[in-house]
Parts: C-alpha cells; sequence; structure tokens
C-alpha cells in the first residue's frame, strides 16, 4: 500500500468536502496530526488542531513513562471553538477503536461538537469497540504479530512500514 496514493484520495474527497461544507481538521498525535497538518496546507485551511489522547487511553498505566513523553511532545491544540463545529478526526491507522474512543473523550473536554466524523488512512478492521471511519484510504490485511507505523521524510511524505508488535 502506497500511503502517498492514500493520503492524495483523502485530500480529493476533502476537497469535494470543502465546497459543500465548513468543518474542521483535527489530528490525532503523532501520524494523525502530520496528516492534518498536511491537509489543511494543502486545503488553504487557516488551521488544525491536534488531540493527544494520553491521559484517554484506557492502557496508560501500562505505557508508563513512553505515553508521559508522547503527551508532551504534542500536546492537545485546538484553535477553533469545538462547541457547535463539524469535525473531521484523523488517524493514519484505524485497528480497535480504542484510540478513537480515547480521542472523542479528549474532544468532548473543549465543548460540544455539531458532527465529529473520522477519516484514516488505513483502516485494518479488527474492532473491539463499535467504531467505524466515515473516509478511509483503503482496507488492509497486515498480521496480528505486525503494526503499520506511518513515517514522514524530511520533504514531508508519508510511508508506511510494518513493524513487529512488542
Amino acid at each position: 500500500m502506497n500511503a502517498e496514493q492514500l493520503y492524495e484520495k483523502l485530500l480529493a474527497k476533502l476537497r469535494e468536502l470543502k465546497q459543500a461544507s465548513s468543518f474542521e481538521l483535527v489530528g490525532l498525535a503523532m501520524g494523525g496530526a502530520w496528516i492534518a497538518e498536511r491537509l489543511a496546507k494543502d486545503l488553504g485551511l487557516p488551521h488544525y488542531g491536534v488531540i493527544n489522547v494520553t491521559f484517554h487511553r484506557d492502557d496508560y498505566a501500562e505505557k508508563g513513562m513512553t505515553a508521559l513523553r508522547t503527551a508532551s511532545t504534542m500536546t492537545t491544540h485546538l484553535p477553533f471553538d469545538v462547541n457547535g463545529a463539524t469535525v473531521i478526526l484523523i488517524d493514519d491507522v484505524l485497528l480497535t477503536g480504542r484510540t478513537v474512543r480515547a480521542a472523542l473523550n479528549e474532544l468532548f473536554d473543549f465543548g460540544r461538537p455539531a458532527q465529529v466524523e473520522l477519516m484514516v488512512l488505513a483502516d485494518r478492521g479488527n474492532r473491539e469497540l463499535p467504531v467505524c471511519a466515515n473516509y478511509v484510504g483503503e482496507e488492509v490485511s497486515v498480521p496480528d504479530h505486525q503494526i503499520l507505523v506511518l513515517e514522514k521524510d524530511t520533504a514531508g511524505k508519508f510511508s508506511f512500514v510494518l513493524e513487529e508488535r512488542e
């Protein structure tokens, strides 16, 4: 799967949406925030938001210092009024749905949006929670013992790497 092609597919969809309605882009730290940043730039949007789900994760205690480092690297920042907004949450990979649940909890700490939609580059299936994406770059099959990691090069281009699950 080519992450750049999937990005272009999602960008085209947002260009269509932009003509019909207004929305706010919010990326989940880290990969989703990279995507949201680039989408905002490519769409000429004045800003984008970032959500860090660290403190709403149901496995926070297990993550320990790794979770704290992530929280300090890319903090939640929502440069718009959440109340009444149409928000498109963006993540790189959707798997169990637990990260999306944590993102919704964080988002609602800032207000009550009119609508929340989910956009992901890759959907791996295997949900543990009733979560589905409104916009998907591609549904992918990855062995359970591997994780799909989004990487960004110095030019801002995306690629996926398969890593062994720890």
